[in-house]
């Protein structure tokens, strides 16, 4: 494996550290400009907004204050000076995105409406919020007014009760901005001990999610729900990797995981890969389906309490069969299938390739995550065989695998070696969901980056398109993929093509002898 680079010099850390903030300040203003503010008009255009009396002003902060932030993180990509800086820098850069207008989306005034359909005594899984009859319903964007909240109980609750704790409008757009934060908090504080029990450098790990610009503009400035899953995500897989193989950890380990599927059900995909974490000792069927029963335990039951409880059952299912309704190039089976239409047109055909693409993505995508779980498994397992001989014989050491790190009578996957193979699976689930999906949203890459952040060796290939992908929404939501329909889907394609013939040519190489061949696995795999 390549080690992390070493931190920035305090020169350059100084420098970015002021760079990003001036850049948070310029983005803060750019929101009370023209920021997705409720009276904001809906369905303009860039042109639309420089006409405006305050056009100019709000797309040069825009610009700028974004290019600022992106830079300064991009420059400490490698970890900044500390853990303790990285935290204070993320602090920093957060505040004037705190006291800000919404930014980048219009999201948070459509949880306003779900919590106010739910405390009002409506299904938001039955009826859209203009059925509903939300008094807030002109700030939601026209797309999601009739459809149902595609979101689990937990967060439909959450907020139920900012619209309870608020009152009107601004106050329950500040309680939903305060349980993004508390989202965002509950993260921070998993960061350093998930990077160390994965064996990389808590400094980089808090840096490169605490102060993406992703995280401050759209968890923070948009106050996004993603940032309550990521929360009870990080925490989850903190129990499972401080406390694997032990009962009660693991329930509770689940009933976490199952919180964060009933914010967001993409969570989901992780949990398998928490379940490899969760063994102790020997990677052995039969092990796997003793800590699996526990972890799944615990999941099931957040899930039925949750859904008993808020006596909406499992009706949110339902609302993820919506969330493709937007079209947009960002997403690469939408790209391809646009690239499908476009070819078909010159023929003088009509395809409709779009949903067929979209159809067959996600059948990959099942395909994908079963290919990375059992490569995980395979990885484990090998780490596991190469670990016995190493035990019982000459005892020399290795990088991966160390006699001085097993405890009991069973010898099993150092515990290092254990966490960043599960979590590293968890992470390249992630990002074959985002990538596979119907749709993506900027603050979509913030699910992979947390993981990520933790696990990957090299950083520029997930740190550049979270970085481009700030470029993407203008401060008052609206999205620049809807302007550049055409080139851009044909750009994501060739994208697509581009790196499939990469990951083709740089096949990892098989090692003849067990133990080789098992930490080149773990190296290729991380």
């Amino acid at each position: 494996m390549t080690a992390p680079g070493p931190p920035a010099g305090p020169p350059v850390a100084r420098v970015a550290r002021y760079v990003g903030l001036a850049g948070a300040v310029l983005l803060a203003v750019a929101g009370y400009l023209g920021g997705a503010l409720p009276d904001a008009p809906l369905g303009v255009t860039p042109a639309s907004i420089w006409r405006t009396p305050d056009g100019p002003a709000t797309l040069t902060c825009w610009l700028i204050g974004t290019v600022l932030l992106v830079g300064a993180w991009w420059s400490l990509r490698e970890g900044a000076p500390s853990t303790r800086w990285a935290y204070v820098t993320a602090g920093l850069w957060a505040l004037p995105l705190l006291v800000a207008p919404p930014l980048g989306s219009r999201d948070v005034y459509s949880y306003a409406c779900q919590g106010w359909t739910y405390a009002h005594g409506v299904d938001p899984y039955a009826v859209g919020v203009a059925a509903a009859g939300c008094p807030w319903l002109d700030t939601v964007a026209p797309i999601w007014r009739d459809t149902p909240a595609p979101y689990g109980p937990v967060f439909v609750l959450l907020a139920a009760l900012a619209v309870s704790v608020g009152g009107g409008l601004t106050g329950t757009l500040v309680t939903l901005r305060i349980i993004a934060v508390a989202g965002l908090l509950l993260a921070a504080l998993c960061v350093p001990a998930l990077a160390r029990a994965a064996g990389v450098p808590a400094r980089r790990a808090v840096w490169l999610l605490l102060a993406c610009p992703l995280v401050g503009v759209h968890l923070v400035g948009g106050a996004h729900n993603d940032a309550v899953m990521l929360g009870l995500l990080l925490c989850g897989l903190l129990v499972v990797v401080r406390r694997p193989g032990r009962p009660a950890a693991l329930l509770l380990a689940g009933a976490l995981l199952g919180l964060a599927v009933t914010v967001k059900a993409s969570a989901v995909v992780v949990v398998p890969f928490a379940v490899l974490a969760a063994v102790h000792g020997r990677y052995t069927v039969r092990a796997l389906l003793r800590h699996c029963g526990w972890l799944a335990g615990g999941l099931l039951a957040a899930l039925l309490i949750t859904s008993a409880l808020s006596g909406l059952g499992f009706g949110w299912v339902g609302g993820l069969t919506h969330s493709g309704d937007s079209e947009q190039w960002t997403s690469p089976p939408t790209a391809v299938g646009f690239v499908v239409d476009y070819a078909g047109a010159l023929f003088g055909r009509d395809p409709q390739a779009v949903p067929v693409v979209r159809t067959v993505a996600l059948l990959l995508l099942v395909g994908v995550l079963l290919v990375l779980w059992w490569r995980a498994w395979h990885v484990l397992r090998g780490l596991n065989e190469a670990a016995a001989p190493e035990a019982r014989g000459s005892g020399a050491g290795s990088s991966l695998v160390a006699s001085s790190e097993f405890a009991g009578p069973e010898v099993g996957c150092p515990p290092a070696a254990r966490s960043r193979v599960a979590l590293h699976g968890a992470a390249l689930a992630l990002v074959a969901t985002v990538v596979l999906s119907p749709v993506f949203h900027p603050w979509y890459a913030t699910w992979p980056l947390a993981l990520l952040a933790l696990t990957a060796t090299r950083t520029t290939w997930f740190v550049l398109p979270a970085g481009a992908a700030t470029f993407l929404a203008l401060p008052d939501g609206t999205n620049l993929a809807r302007f550049t329909k055409a080139p851009g889907a044909v750009a994501m394609t060739a994208l697509l093509l581009f790196l499939l013939l990469r990951v083709r040519q740089n096949g990892p190489n098989r090692s003849s002898h067990r133990r080789s061949d098992a930490q080149d696995r773990a190296r290729t795999w991380l």
